[in-house]
């Protein structure tokens, strides 16, 4: 039995190493197409025109002053869109945040800008409460609810809500790129958006998912939103991002992935924090797709590629088996400068290539330890708080508040 093992343990990870290869080759090809759909040319002209999409309100619930909140903010209110209303949301008279909101009303008088401090709380998730405080407000048929940290062009609106003109699409959702603005960690923990996540969701949409929503934006219309039942059946979800998209999928109507990559910053500045956000990314990614989660291990490109250097050595030992080891070198040169193409389209420019490529195997081997740690455990911590995960069967069935925490969730990251 274990002279039989060995071997077959052998070529199902020589298999899984050629899966990796070709995960990496995919997903580096998929960001170069991606960059080039997003960056300014002449096809943007043919979306309908700002007036054709109709008028938009905006709801940014808002927690606390974080860092460049002030610059992300305004490039809401730089919007070439005609006609938008921008509602901003906190739950509390004395939160710093609000202090921003009333530079950008000086900055932009020309703006609909409303600052709503209203402390309702609906659920045990107080963004959603937020949220739902700011929906009674908002005056437009058009809806987009965006996270507070990030930036966007100026053609950010027209170029989400245009999607919304064909009427059996139900909402619009955007990905972003991320930028480390504090020191090492927050630099490894941009890796994570830029070279892990954001290529999974290319390559499992280029494969028929359309499972997913991101709270760095989410655009449908009143009509839609209201059949699902607004804001209520999210109030005490931690997903809410996901489950908003879901309930809209029910009925019948698509998820669409925009063209449009926005900004997003990175401020960690210490490995618990970072372990903390990306182990509880994780282990919510575990909760609303458990199957998805548990084949997350072949887009963990770095470790297999060491490992499939040692089978080569390991398949040379036997002359019967030269070949397959010469099969498995060039398997493992190709994952590597798959790897490399990937970090080369996820970063910005040849200073940063340089600077993070070091930093591209830890980033690696820190995803494997997040997936190992998120596949146990029932919790996460969440600003300080340790915050119930609720498996997907049970999400679904939350319609009202029962007896637990309140958390308190910013943005759907």
């Amino acid at each position: 039995m274990t002279a039989n093992w060995t071997p077959y343990a052998q070529w199902l990870l020589a298999a899984i190493c050629c899966g990796a290869t070709v995960y990496a080759a995919c997903a580096a090809g998929l960001l170069r197409r991606a960059a080039a759909a997003a960056a300014p040319r002449g096809a943007r002209s043919r979306q309908p025109a700002p007036e054709a999409i109709g008028a938009v309100s905006v709801l940014k619930p808002l927690c606390g002053a974080e860092p460049r909140l002030y610059e992300n903010l305004a490039t809401f209110c730089e919007q070439t869109h005609p006609c938008f209303q921008l509602l901003f949301g906190v739950s509390s008279a004395h939160d710093p945040a609000i202090g921003v909101v009333r530079r950008l009303q000086a900055a932009y008088p020309h703006c609909d800008i409303t600052l709503m401090v209203d402390s309702r709380v609906h659920g045990s998730n107080l963004k959603v409460s937020n949220l739902i405080n700011l929906a009674e407000h908002a005056r437009y048929d058009l809806l987009v609810i965006a996270d507070s940290d990030i930036a966007v062009a100026p053609d950010y609106l027209q170029q989400v809500c245009a999607p919304l003109a064909d009427t059996q699409t139900g909402v619009v959702t955007c990905l972003y790129r991320a930028t480390g603005i504090k020191g090492l960690w927050s630099r490894v923990g941009a890796m994570f958006v830029n070279e892990w996540f954001l290529p999974s969701v290319l390559v499992a949409h280029a494969a028929g998912s359309r499972q997913f929503g991101f709270g760095a934006t989410l655009a449908l219309r009143r009509e839609v939103f209201e059949q699902i039942g607004g804001f209520e059946p999210l109030k005490n979800c931690l997903a809410d991002d996901f489950w908003l998209t879901e309930h809209v999928r029910r009925l019948g109507l698509s998820t669409v992935l925009s063209k449009v990559i926005v900004a997003t910053d990175v401020i960690e500045t210490c490995f618990t924090a970072l372990w903390q956000r990306e182990t509880r990314w994780l282990r919510t990614i575990r909760s609303v797709n458990p199957v998805g989660f548990a084949f997350l291990f072949i887009t963990f490109t770095s470790p297999w590629m060491l490992l499939g250097a040692r089978l080569v050595h390991v398949f040379h030992m036997d002359g019967v088996q030269s070949a397959a080891g010469t099969a498995m070198t060039a398997v493992t040169l190709a994952g590597c400068g798959a790897r490399l193409w990937m970090h080369s389209h996820a970063t910005r420019n040849r200073r940063t290539f340089w600077r993070d490529l070091p930093l591209v195997p830890l980033r690696d081997a820190l995803l494997v330890l997040h997936w190992l740690a998120a596949g146990f455990g029932s919790h996460v911590i969440w600003r300080g708080a340790r915050v119930p995960v609720a498996t997907r069967a049970a999400a679904s069935r939350a319609t009202k508040l029962d007896a637990v925490e309140v958390l308190e969730v910013s943005d759907g990251r």
